[in-house]
């Protein structure tokens, strides 16, 4: 007879990887989904906009919530709090479908879903990156992050595709059906993976048991003490603002430049997946480096501004195009990695709930400022400053061309020189240059419970 109770839960690298399977199905089937409702959404309203407002419904729970969810992540099972958002998720999917199927379903409805999403996700993303540690020794961080980069990039592709080819057989309440099913599937591979809680030491209990609130800002005062992990921050925060804008812009501006070319664009987005699944293969297979990480990031972040976001600029080309937004990606996907790796590294995981709260709410808060920033300086000041005839576009057409686009194409250079000035000031900043000798890796070992 097999000893059930022995094989399961899983631990280690294997439950990771089944839990990393149920999070790639789960997001697969939000996308789906989200491709589903945007295409329902402009035929109930004929309006873009209908369905922007969907991220802001979403974004603006998930920074009310992130402070109190860190706090909560470091004091409940991990593992619990990741079923109740799939669960709250599914749920969602479950009242549009019953919506759908009674011929109710109203805009304002898949505001209210994407409201609780976004609650549920400032509970689960820090739940999720904080298991990482207790689940999977140091030297296999820069695997995991090269999965979860794989996982992100492989979606953006498969779930347009996979909608756009069902969405005219099953409709909308079919793929409302599937993604109901992706989040069972991601509950069922959390329920047999094993995710170890962090012992906690006396210094972050002593910190507000008694007073949640109090407790929400440990994350805030502990980057506050610890400057270069601040600086840190600030900077992938910059960095942040500056890809948002880019990748705001490049849709209209490859429109624009190409007449309205949609099968260009279509290209030039699938490149930008290849590269983020490139290189999250490549992580996966290798690791990463397991030392000097800041000099290998900032180098990355130089490299990939001056060779790929300062190229989508100057581009006027499919091949050029294609070619940047590839490097950009494998780039970026690296780049990510390694900046999670080393906050991996670097925070004890009995406080990472509550310090990666914090660390993502600053790069949610830093992406509607790319928004805005690009619409509103590509309409307001470089479009109109390449106008034709004027002396801007003499003196920047030999570099991003003339006409239509070449505004936003003179912007997206300009973004790519300042992420490379951002890239040398891993080099040049003191604390940010030593902060692996400044701040002590984190001891991981040692746990209360498996919570299996």
């Amino acid at each position: 007879m097999i000893n059930v109770r022995r094989r399961f839960p899983l631990g280690g690298m294997a439950g990771f990887s089944i839990v990393w399977l149920g999070q790639f199905v789960s997001i697969v089937g939000s996308g789906m989904t989200t491709f589903g409702l945007g295409i329902w959404a402009w035929q109930a309203t004929g309006r873009a906009t209908a369905l922007a407002l969907v991220g802001l419904c979403a974004l603006i729970p998930a920074i009310l919530a992130s402070p109190v969810a860190g706090a909560l992540v470091d004091r409940w099972s991990r593992k619990k709090i990741m079923i109740v958002a799939d669960l709250v998720a599914g749920a969602g999917a479950v009242f549009l479908l019953i919506l759908s199927l009674l011929g109710r379903l109203q805009i304002w409805h898949i505001y209210l879903v994407a409201a609780a999403n976004g609650a549920g996700g400032a509970f689960q993303g820090p739940a999720y990156r904080a298991s990482i540690s207790m689940m999977i020794d140091k030297a296999q961080y820069g695997r995991a992050y090269g999965m979860l980069g794989m996982v992100n990039s492989a979606s953006g592709i498969v779930a347009p595709i996979l909608a756009g080819a069902l969405l005219g057989v099953i409709g909308l309440r079919g793929i409302l059906m599937i993604d109901i099913a992706t989040f069972l599937f991601a509950v069922g591979m959390l329920l047999i993976a094993r995710i170890p809680q962090p012992v906690r030491e006396d210094s972050s209990v002593s910190l507000g048991r008694r007073h949640l609130i109090r407790e929400s800002m440990f994350g805030f005062r502990y980057l506050a003490e610890r400057r270069p992990l601040l600086h840190l921050l600030l900077a992938y925060a910059s960095l942040n603002i500056i890809m948002t804008l880019v990748f705001t812009i490049l849709t209209p501006m490859v429109l624009a430049r190409t007449g309205s070319n949609e099968l260009t664009l279509g290209t030039v987005q699938m490149f930008l997946g290849l590269g983020g699944v490139t290189g999250g293969a490549i992580l996966t297979a290798w690791g990463g480096p397991s030392r000097n990480l800041i000099r290998w990031m900032f180098a990355a972040i130089a490299a990939s501004m001056l060779f790929g976001i300062s190229a989508l600029g100057v581009a006027q080309s499919l091949v050029v195009w294609a070619a940047a937004a590839f490097f950009t990606l494998l780039l970026a996907t690296f780049i990510q990695s390694m900046s999670n790796v080393l906050w991996q590294r670097k925070i004890p995981p009995a406080v990472q709930g509550r310090v990666f709260a914090y660390r993502g709410l600053v790069s949610q808060i830093a992406s509607p400022l790319g928004t805005i920033l690009a619409g509103t300086l590509a309409d307001h000041v470089f479009e109109p400053l390449m106008a034709t005839g004027t002396s801007a576009s003499r003196l920047f057409a030999p570099l991003v061309g003339s006409g239509p686009g070449a505004g936003m194409g003179l912007m997206v250079v300009f973004a790519g020189v300042i992420g490379c000035i951002l890239g040398l000031s891993g080099f040049l900043v003191p604390s940010i240059r030593r902060l692996e000798r400044l701040i002590p890796d984190a001891d991981a070992e040692g746990s209360e419970s498996d919570n299996g």
